[in-house]
């Protein structure tokens, strides 16, 4: 039970040194990234870069008690720190005392849905936002966060616009106003983490440009000509009580529902990826997410912004040799040092070395790529993506996703509604049938109709049944005597269904034509006995494959379903297959 409850003591039972080894060295290397990278990423979320370490202590520790991956490197990320300064931004100035007590009410209702998710079992939810819809949010984010920083790399103030591409133009407008100095810090800085990241430096780039930037600033004196992080506070995040105010939790659910999915999705993806390469331990979707949510609703009470599983920083971990969840605890005492000993030391770093940081950062989240691969294999995917991206950039990012959420379940139903269906026809010599608009030399019966329905059947898509039914049955003239519905790919069949395989049936025997059914799933013929359907086939009617259906009606007169024990058994249970 302690180990369901605290899955930190499985991680280290039979630990050993060498096993320490690893991750003191994996723990010490995501630290020395995560310094940075916490400060620039609180930078999106539009909080003093503090705060960003506050984020970086108290999450990391509490998931290290509570996951079931071993490598996952929970902390601070780009998206989600854009999705908080969207959904607060709206409600308060960014870094106001309001903007900062919201952003933390924020993370203690993330992290609440996600215990009562995860207690109520309920981490499917996830699947309802599509990849393409991610892909297009993603890249769309990538764009606003970059577009964010222009201000810190430039070097003058551009105001926050209504709609992204303000913030663009007014760039463009004022480029004139351009900082000389900043914009040459912004480009050596972009292009020393490029270049660091390509010869897989050891030491992490951010980490150089940071100690780089420090040095430079306070060696040569240009605390007064460059944007600064300026006072920086000592000593670790104070205990504090959420905002618990009625209206704030109402006003911020909806985007707390949004950013509570995403950390899930984007958290699951990121250990089930590092997983495949350890087989001595299981990932648990809903234990995740009660992980998830107890480190944002602790972080919540020590100054914390919304906290995910971050794909750089877990492939880093990975690679740097980290065995069990002592890395991560290894890596949030660095920050707890950090915070209690060198924050006075970051005072002379560069604004634009943070903005240079989250540049080269949000850069993989550009998924071109995706957008090419979609066009030329799922155009349907493909558009889904691009209205994602489209509306995130030019309308919103809370309206991003809901569209793309809305598109995702649109296309769901409207495939369901119209199914593959396909007419079969048996290839020569063989006992097998295939799709005859895709395969040439079938042997074709004339007065016969072998029909393949590739989905379930449910009130949806019972009116296109009975059209396509009827327009084949069309087709094939006169010549008609039997129809074989092969079921093997129906898998579920609501009451309207029965219903409507019932009318189907009264409506052949009135044209005088045999139906037979072929592959019935065990489910499905629960249902059917339940609905009296078999009574109505007969089930003599009812045959394992198509092809002992064929056989049956070309010889009626003979035994040709050797295996006709399996076609119905009276003692099964309702959810035997």
């Amino acid at each position: 039970a302690m180990y369901k409850i605290l899955p930190f003591f499985r991680s280290i039972q039979n630990y050993s040194k060498d096993k320490f080894k690893g991750d003191l060295s994996a723990g010490l290397t995501v630290g020395v990234m995560l310094i940075p990278q916490g400060m620039a990423y609180a930078m999106i979320a539009g909080l003093p870069p503090i705060y960003g370490l506050y984020a970086s202590t108290v999450p990391i520790i509490i998931y290290a008690l509570l996951g079931t991956s071993q490598q996952l490197a929970v902390g601070p990320a780009a998206m989600i720190a854009l999705l908080t300064a969207a959904g607060v931004g709206a409600l308060a100035p960014a870094g106001s005392e309001q903007y900062i007590s919201l952003a933390i009410t924020l993370t203690l209702i993330v992290g609440v849905m996600h215990v009562v998710l995860g207690t109520l079992r309920l981490g499917i939810l996830v699947n309802f936002i599509s990849h393409p819809v991610i892909s297009g949010f993603t890249s769309a984010a990538a764009i606003i966060i970059f577009l964010s920083q222009l201000k810190n790399l430039l070097g003058f103030q551009i105001p926050r616009g209504e709609h992204t591409f303000d913030t663009l133009a007014y760039a463009i407008q004022h480029i004139k106003e351009t900082h000389s100095l900043t914009l040459l810090i912004s480009i050596v800085s972009i292009v020393v983490l490029v270049v660091l990241k390509k010869v897989k430096s050891i030491i992490p780039g951010p980490i150089v440009i940071v100690i780089l930037g420090i040095l430079g600033v306070t060696f040569l004196g240009f605390q007064d000509q460059i944007s600064i992080v300026g006072s920086v506070p000592e000593g670790l995040p104070s205990f504090i009580i959420p905002n618990f105010n009625k209206e704030i939790i109402i006003d911020l659910a909806p985007l707390a529902l949004i950013i509570a999915l995403i950390i899930f999705m984007q958290s699951i993806a990121v250990a089930k990826a590092v997983h495949i390469q350890h087989k001595d331990y299981k990932i648990l979707p809903n234990q995740e997410l009660i992980a998830l949510g107890a480190a944002n609703i602790a972080g919540s009470f020590f100054q914390s912004f919304p906290t995910t599983g971050g794909l750089a920083r877990t492939a880093v971990n990975d690679q740097a040799g980290a065995k069990s969840v002592v890395a991560s605890l290894i890596t949030a005492t660095l920050i707890i040092l950090t915070l209690l000993f060198l924050t006075p030391l970051f005072s002379n770093l560069p604004n634009a070395v943070l903005a240079a940081i989250i540049t080269v950062a949000v850069y993989s989240l550009l998924n071109y790529k995706e957008a090419q691969y979609l066009w030329q294999t799922h155009q349907g995917d493909f558009w889904m993506m691009a209205a994602t991206f489209i509306v995130t950039l030019a309308i919103g990012i809370e309206e991003g996703i809901i569209t793309g959420v809305i598109l995702s379940l649109g296309m769901m139903i409207f495939k369901t509604t119209k199914p593959h269906i396909a007419e079969l026809a048996q290839v020569p010599g063989s006992e097998a049938y295939r799709n005859v608009k895709r395969f040439e030399e079938l042997e074709n019966r004339d007065n016969m109709l072998i029909l393949r329905w590739d989905a379930q059947l449910y009130f949806a898509n019972t009116s296109y049944f009975k059209d396509e039914m009827e327009r084949r049955i069309l087709l094939k003239g006169e010549t008609l005597q039997s129809i074989i519905l092969d079921m093997e790919s129906i898998t579920d069949i609501d009451s309207t269904g029965l219903h409507t395989l019932e009318d189907f049936i009264d409506d052949l025997k009135q044209k005088d034509l045999k139906l037979y059914l072929a592959g019935v799933r065990g489910p499905v013929r629960d249902l059917m006995v339940k609905g009296r359907l078999i009574d109505l086939i007969g089930e003599q009617n009812l045959f394992l494959t198509v092809h002992s259906a064929v056989l049956h009606h070309e010889h009626p007169e003979m035994s040709t379903d050797a295996d006709k024990k399996y076609v119905l058994q009276s003692n099964i249970t309702p959810s035997a297959s």
